[in-house]
């Protein structure tokens, strides 16, 4: 069994930039489910947010993600993110990152929820592509990062709560020694895994993320023994342009309001002046709530983004990919353009402390996937790409204090690829993508919920039987089949959401529409465990 030091899953910014920062530390894999460019950081668009400026101080940029958070951010994780952050942007820029500036300085702009301008952008609207490409570039300098694509993460190999490798489905003949198209099983180990596959907001059936971001790394560390936390705080961006026959939503960053375009309902008035002080740049919940109710109103599947009391030259300049996208549809972004709310990014995640451990030794967590209570019930804008270096620094300096393996345990192969369950699984995301948006969208019910859930069950039920396998299956047997882990990532979001009955951040329950102090508390979800809470701030994730 081939063997490195590190084995990183997901090529985000996440993945890419811990991989960079453990080659000096050893040997490194980087296994990715398709191309080293399909992620959710080469996509995004709005910047990263980070303290750079003397008129701005990490104080208030905390100040800014706990009010986001809705009162679930973790004081010591968001402390760490806005005192790090800025040397993370100082160390990449050193390294050779190249961020827009205005008149010799950093350019920076505005997104919802900051009270400053702490946004570094990149290429216009290309920030994601920009630093990602920065990252692979400074993956490629490294002879011993070893970049495996079309790899699949099927399991992980554990003993004794212990992390040894991966069990992965490769189409990479690099790595499988063979030219088979359907590709082959293959077990690597490594001294560390790290985790950083992304969340899973393609569940649903209008999204901003790639199709294939559909949670197969927190189905897996469920099953494999981790904590699930907050799992029913679901960010839906509020302006994806709208595409009739398109469950695909180009996103339509945050960055645009910034720079002070105005939603407007059927009537050609905004409607977000007196719902918030911010307006259109309240945080991500109000606004894509806002344009729901809107949207209802109105009797309309969108609303509209007007730029045209804007100057046009410098929207053009500001937002290159953007228009040209709005141009490929037919839009002109310099006037008014059909936007409506997309899932886009999962609050929650696996359960990791501040150096990104988790419940099973020697596994790690960065990135999306990752829940260590920075972004509460709500991502601040712009916060995910700095988590992403800050803390996949972290827990590549947390490993190398761990140090190496002193044994390697035996594991065998045991799948084979199913071709004839192609057109059965692609069936089964579009049934529960359409529940996920029924019933566990951006507003929810007791009714609703239950009925997801109930729906959810009986496809379970369905997969069990043809596969002749008994309900004790679940949790150990069944993890890795693909169909199995888009159910459980269902049960994950919706089994919290029914239980926590108020509204809070990326979770609004029409029939409690109210935040609940009683409700204070983190979802926390065990397999084979009564989902139970955890108080904020409470150390419970002492690892």
């Amino acid at each position: 069994m081939r063997k490195f030091d590190y084995i990183i899953i997901g090529s985000g910014l996440a993945g890419l930039y811990a991989a960079y920062k453990a080659s000096f530390k050893g040997s490194v894999a980087v296994l990715t489910k398709t191309m080293l460019r399909e992620s959710n950081s080469f996509n995004a668009q709005g910047g990263i947010a980070a303290v750079t400026s003397f008129e701005d101080d990490p104080q208030i940029h905390k100040s800014d993600t706990l009010i986001a958070g809705r009162g679930l951010c973790e004081d010591e994780s968001v402390d760490i993110l806005v005192n790090e952050g800025p040397d993370r942007i100082a160390e990449i820029i050193a390294d050779g990152m190249k961020f827009d500036t205005e008149n010799g300085a950093l350019a920076l702009g505005l997104e919802g929820g900051h009270h400053k301008r702490r946004i570094l952008h990149a290429g216009g609207d290309a920030t994601g592509r920009w630093i990602t490409e920065f990252a692979i570039s400074k993956v490629a300098e490294k002879e011993n990062i070893t970049v495996f694509e079309n790899t699949l993460l099927l399991d992980l190999l554990i003993k004794d709560e212990t992390c040894y490798g991966v069990r992965c489905w490769s189409k990479c003949s690099e790595l499988t020694g063979s030219d088979d198209a359907d590709g082959q099983e293959v077990l690597l180990a490594a001294n560390h895994v790290f985790l950083t596959s992304g969340g899973t907001s393609a569940i649903y059936a209008r999204t901003t993320n790639p199709e294939t971001t559909v949670g197969d790394g927190l189905a897996i560390a469920y099953n494999a023994g981790c904590r699930i936390m907050d799992m029913e705080f679901i960010q839906f961006h509020p302006s994806g342009l709208y595409l009739k026959d398109s469950s695909k939503a180009f996103l339509i960053s945050e960055a645009v309001r910034g720079e002070g375009a105005h939603l407007l309902g059927k009537n050609g008035k905004r409607f977000m002046v007196p719902i918030h002080e911010l307006a259109e740049l309240a945080p991500r919940d109000i606004v894509a709530r806002s344009i729901y109710k809107q949207m209802q109103k109105d009797d309309m599947p969108y609303v509209r983004l007007s730029l045209r009391h804007l100057d046009s030259e410098t929207i053009l300049k500001r937002f290159p990919g953007i228009n040209a996208k709005c141009k490929e549809f037919g839009y002109d972004l310099t006037e008014e353009i059909p936007v409506a709310p997309a899932a886009h990014y999962t609050v929650g995640g696996v359960a990791s402390n501040n150096n990104g451990r988790t419940d099973i030794k020697r596994l790690y967590v960065c990135g999306e996937i990752a829940a260590t209570g920075i972004m509460g019930a709500n991502r601040l804008a712009s916060n995910s790409l700095i988590e992403c270096l800050v803390f996949a620094n972290r827990a590549v300096e947390d490993s190398a204090r761990v140090g190496a393996l002193t044994e390697n345990p035996e594991f065998e192969l045991k799948y084979r690829i199913d071709k004839s369950n192609r057109d059965g699984y692609l069936s089964l995301k579009q049934q529960v993508s359409n529940i996920m948006n029924s019933y566990a969208g951006i507003v929810r019910s007791e009714e609703g919920l239950k009925e997801g859930l109930r729906r959810i069950e009986e496809l379970k039920s369905e997969l069990l039987s043809r596969h002749n396998v008994g309900p004790q299956a679940e949790c150990k047997e069944f993890y890795d089949d693909a169909a199995w882990r888009l159910l459980t990532v269902a049960s994950l979001i919706m089994t919290p959401a029914l239980l926590r009955k108020e509204s809070r951040g990326g979770h609004y329950r029409e029939d409690y529409p109210c935040a609940d102090e009683n409700f204070a508390l983190h979802s926390v979800q065990r397999c084979g465990e009564e989902i139970t809470t955890a108080p904020v701030n409470g150390n419970y994730l002492n690892f």
